[in-house]
């Protein structure tokens, strides 16, 4: 995709697997409607204890960010959140093809995604997508597209980085599409370009000096 090629998309949450069908991986989405937040202490809480979803949640929002947000505690009780920072989403793939089942999420949000094999597992038979967010230190920027909380779950027993925040949100990202309903990840095929070429830029240079046990030269492996 060149340079002023991209495409920006702005969907209202809940969202529909017919308005996904737009969707393509490299695309800017902005969403407007309710968020919420849901990682693997409501996961545990739902999917293994056997806890009941808040009522209507697939009604409220189909969209699950995977985050800590930046909330406070106000003197009335009430609570203000000013920004909200994507955490890794592969952490929690292992709960996700239930999670779709029991909640209708259409929509996962998060810092890292996953391979195309995970998504064509766990998304592409539930008609969702994967959207992550645009590097480090964009928790404030997505602040701004926040506009109020809907509601607040399971606050006393999980705390602020696992409750479930329902946020309500106009305009919020941008997120950059990672997945598409077919299952194809743009990370990773952006990676296997800039590996093809990974041989050839070290060419004719020196193997390095290793000394710790594990270290290894092989440019295939995801850590040197």
């Amino acid at each position: 995709m060149g340079t002023g090629s991209l495409k920006k998309i702005n969907l209202n949450v809940p969202v529909t697997t017919e308005q996904l069908k737009d969707v393509e991986i490299g695309d800017i989405v902005y969403l407007s409607g309710v968020v919420y937040t849901a990682r693997e202490g409501v996961y545990k809480r739902i999917l293994e204890d056997g806890e009941s979803l808040p009522d209507n949640l697939a009604q409220i929002s189909n969209a699950n960010f995977h985050c800590s947000p930046a909330a406070r505690q106000n003197p009335d009780g009430s609570f203000t959140i000013g920004a909200m920072t994507g955490t890794a989403s592969f952490r929690f793939s292992k709960w996700l093809d239930q999670w779709f089942d029991v909640s209708g999420a259409k929509i996962i949000i998060g810092k890292g995604g996953m391979t195309s094999e995970d998504y064509k597992k766990y998304f592409v038979p539930h008609g969702a997508i994967y959207l992550t967010t645009v590097g480090y230190g964009t928790g404030a920027l997505l602040g701004r597209g926040i506009k109020g909380i809907r509601d607040v779950h399971w606050f006393d027993e999980l705390g602020i980085a696992q409750a479930m925040w329902m946020v309500e949100v106009e305009n919020f990202g941008p997120f950059i599409a990672d997945s598409d309903l077919q299952g194809n990840s743009l990370f990773e095929r952006e990676t296997a370009k800039v590996n093809a070429g990974l041989e050839k830029l070290y060419e004719g240079t020196k193997p390095p000096a290793l000394h710790r046990f594990g270290e290894t030269d092989d440019r295939e492996d995801e850590v040197i």
